[in-house]
């Protein structure tokens, strides 16, 4: 996606900016490599720092109301310390590495719907001005994706995605937010959970995915909250009956009567068996064992709509740059 826009700070006669990303997808902790293009106004203009700011749509809760704003959760220093002079052409290449927790934004080509994007800021002569906004495409990980491919394999939905503001306790979250992928239960486990909801926190060596599932009434004494964690490595993504796991994850957590009963592990795991979402407004739910989960479009899982809020993000960010930087609306 290409978008050109005079600097706003500058006036009328300041340079414009241009950045060109790739039209392929990107993984977590992969490198995204492009061009931040600048054409010179009507007059000089030292350039002094061009920044990369990784940018995302994420939702927060404050006393039960819900709220949007722009979340900055990587900043990259791609190139500055020279004079532009008027009406000149320049380029600048970069090639930066993504954060391990970046959310993935589709699955085979089905887009979840989350809001994701490189945004250029540019330090000119003592003045700063966010310029450039394009969306960034990020699938899983070889690992997610097989995990992905089992959960649609046995049946279950997408639902929807999105970001949470908050931390999720008992994990090694490094972002100020995490990726919720919602999903309708199959038919098998229709009669214990309403909706499963799964999270990715990859690292170098591994994925840490938490499950959490909202229980039906009944024999679990009312409807509450299940949380469990695993953990899985990159390399077991051709060794397992992802299949088969994915089934005894789900099963482990439907079988919790008391979160506090059972610590569950799998492959690298070992977790405190306790944990809580924290952040604005967020509720506690207690966290079990260690390991990884997540969603798919295999199998019969297909994303359902492309929501439209990810262009209107794009479309109404440019316009308001500058109202709130911290993300919280």
């Amino acid at each position: 996606m290409v978008f050109k826009r005079l600097l706003g700070s500058l006036g009328v006669g300041g340079p414009t900016v241009d950045t060109v990303l790739p039209d392929w997808t990107t993984a977590p902790g992969g490198t995204v490599s492009g061009q931040v293009h600048l054409k010179g106004g009507s007059g000089d203009f030292e350039i002094e720092h061009i920044t990369l700011e990784l940018v995302a749509r994420v939702e927060a809760e404050y006393d039960d109301d819900e709220g949007h704003g722009t979340v900055v959760f990587e900043r990259f220093v791609v190139g500055g310390g020279f004079r532009l002079v008027a009406g000149a052409e320049h380029s600048v290449p970069f090639t930066v590495t993504l954060p391990w927790e970046t959310p993935i934004t589709e699955l085979y080509g089905q887009r979840l719907g989350i809001a994701l994007g490189v945004r250029t800021e540019l330090s000119v002569s003592g003045a700063k001005d966010k310029g450039d906004l394009d969306q960034l495409a990020v699938g899983p990980l070889p690992v997610q994706e097989a995990i992905l491919e089992a959960f649609g394999q046995l049946g279950f939905g997408f639902t929807s995605a999105d970001l949470e503001y908050g931390h999720i306790g008992g994990t090694g979250q490094q972002l100020p937010f995490y990726q919720e992928i919602e999903l309708s239960p199959s038919a098998q486990y229709a009669h214990a959970v309403k909706e499963i909801e799964l999270t990715f926190l990859a690292t170098p060596g591994g994925t840490e995915v938490v499950l959490e599932a909202d229980k039906r009434g009944g024999s679990f004494s009312g409807g509450h909250d299940v949380l469990t964690r695993f953990t899985v490595a990159h390399d077991e993504v051709g060794r397992l009956d992802w299949n088969a796991v994915v089934d005894g994850w789900v099963r482990q957590l439907v079988e919790h009567h008391s979160a506090y009963d059972t610590h569950a592990s799998y492959g690298h795991g070992g977790g405190d068996g306790g944990g809580h979402r924290s952040g604005p407004g967020v509720g506690t739910a207690v966290a079990v064992g260690a390991a990884g989960l997540a969603v798919g479009v295999v199998g019969g899982m297909v994303a359902a709509e492309v929501v439209d809020e990810v262009g209107d993000f794009f479309e109404g960010e440019d316009e308001n740059e500058g109202d709130d930087e911290s993300g919280e609306d």
